[in-house]
């Protein structure tokens, strides 16, 4: 059964922000679109680049290495809706950010 897991505190990501969390051993990318929070797989499909570190306009995310664009409320790449990395339910808890896996 899947539980949500505390990964960080809403003041922690500024609004129009991301940042990478550790679940384990996974890496999660956790972002605030003004003041609703997503999470999707750190790991951008076309090269592996760190989808947390990218600059996000609206609820777009764009990979640092390379500019492929992700919705972070789907996780579908908004040029080819065939691909798409894994989103992952946010709770808040007061100001405690959790994640369900």
């Amino acid at each position: 059964m899947a539980e949500f897991v505390k990964v960080a505190r809403a003041g922690d990501i500024p609004p129009g922000s991301g940042i990478t969390v550790e679940v384990g051993d996974k890496p999660i990318a956790l972002f605030n679109c003004d003041g609703a929070f997503y999470a999707i797989d750190d790991s951008c499909p076309h090269q592996g680049g760190p989808l947390g570190e990218g600059e996000v306009e609206g609820s777009i995310v764009a990979c640092p290495w390379h500019e492929w664009r992700y919705d972070v409320r789907t996780g579908v790449n908004v040029d080819d809706d065939t691909c798409k990395v894994a989103t992952y339910p946010v709770k808040i808890d007061g100001d405690d950010l959790l994640i369900e896996l």
